[in-house]
C-alpha cells in the first residue's frame, strides 16, 4: 500500500515526526517512521511566498551567490557573497535559530502556531541575526574602534562561516558584524527556510532618533557645527527585502517586504 501526504499551504514550518498508527479492534499499533522538515514553497500556488516566475525563484530562492553593493555614491563596490543556503548543516542551524529566539522562550506554543507566517518568521530571524537582546542572536555588530582581537567585518565574504562559527560557539555572537554582513546572513536564512529574499543597497541612509521624521543638524551663528543630536547620516546602509502577501494590509502591499536585521535600537 502507498499512501500520498499533503500539507495545507499554510502549514506551520519546521521539523516533523512521522508516525504510522494503526487501530484494530480495540487494539493501537504505532510505529515511528522518521522524521521530516516542511519548508516555505515559492512554487506552491496557495503558498503565501508563492513566486510566479521561475527566474525569479532561480534567483531570489536557489541562487547561492550574490553581489552585495557597498562604499558611497560617488564610489560604489561590488563585494561578492556566498550564501551557501544548500550547504551541510545549515538547514539544521536555521531551525534551532527560530527554537532559540526570545519568541519561543516566552510562549513557544503560540511562537510555533506562527511559523506558518512568512511576516512572523522575518521578524523572528531579523531579531535573531543580531545579539542585541540577549536572545544568543548570530552577530555582534561594531562600527568603531580596533578589531585585532576579533573578525573585521569587512573581512566576511560569506555567511556559512559565520553561522557554522556561531553553532560550533555554543550560539555565542560572533564578532564583528556590519550591515552588509547582517543583511548577507539574513538573506542565507531566508532563503534557507524557502522565502525568497534579495538585498537592498541605498546610498543616501540616516539613522532618525528621535523620530520627527527629519535628520537635524545643528550649527552655531559662525556656521560651525555643533555636536547636539543624535541623528546621523551614513555613506550606505543594505538591508533585505522577502517575498510574500500582505493579508494584514491588502493586496496593495503583496510583494516585497522589508526587513532590517542591523542592529539600531531594541527589537519590537
Amino acid at each position: 500500500t502507498s499512501f500520498t501526504i499533503s500539507s495545507p499551504a499554510n502549514a506551520v514550518i519546521g521539523r516533523y515526526n512521522l508516525i504510522l498508527q494503526v487501530i484494530s479492534g480495540n487494539k493501537i499499533f504505532s510505529r515511528f517512521l522518521g522524521q521530516f522538515v516542511l519548508l516555505f514553497n515559492p512554487w506552491c500556488p496557495g503558498d503565501a511566498v508563492y513566486m510566479a516566475n521561475e527566474n525569479e525563484r532561480e534567483e531570489y530562492v536557489l541562487n547561492e551567490n550574490g553581489i552585495i553593493f557597498v562604499g558611497n555614491a560617488k564610489y560604489i563596490e561590488a563585494r561578492g557573497w556566498y550564501y551557501g543556503q544548500f550547504q551541510d548543516q545549515l538547514l539544521n542551524i536555521c531551525l534551532t535559530m527560530l527554537d532559540l529566539s526570545l519568541y519561543y522562550r516566552q510562549d513557544g506554543a503560540m511562537d510555533v502556531s506562527r511559523r506558518g507566517d512568512p511576516k512572523y518568521v522575518g521578524r523572528v530571524i531579523s531579531s535573531m541575526i543580531n545579539g542585541n537582546d540577549n536572545d544568543n542572536g548570530v552577530l555582534l555588530g561594531k562600527w568603531q574602534g580596533s578589531f585585532h582581537s576579533h573578525e573585521n567585518p569587512s573581512r566576511w565574504d560569506g555567511s556559512v562561516v559565520i553561522l557554522q562559527k556561531w553553532r560550533q560557539d555554543n550560539y555565542k555572537p560572533v564578532q564583528y558584524g556590519q550591515c552588509w554582513v547582517f543583511a548577507g546572513v539574513m538573506c542565507t536564512v531566508l532563503r534557507c527556510l524557502g522565502i525568497p529574499t534579495r538585498l537592498v543597497s541605498n546610498f543616501n541612509s540616516a539613522h532618525d532618533v528621535d523620530r520627527n521624521l527629519s535628520i537635524d543638524k545643528y550649527y552655531d551663528s559662525s556656521g560651525k557645527s555643533l555636536n547636539i543630536g543624535k541623528d546621523s547620516t551614513w555613506d550606505y546602509h543594505v538591508w533585505n527585502e522577502s517575498w510574500f502577501v500582505r493579508p494584514d494590509l491588502g493586496t496593495a502591499y503583496n510583494g516585497w517586504q522589508v526587513l532590517d536585521a542591523t542592529p539600531q535600537e531594541q527589537s519590537k
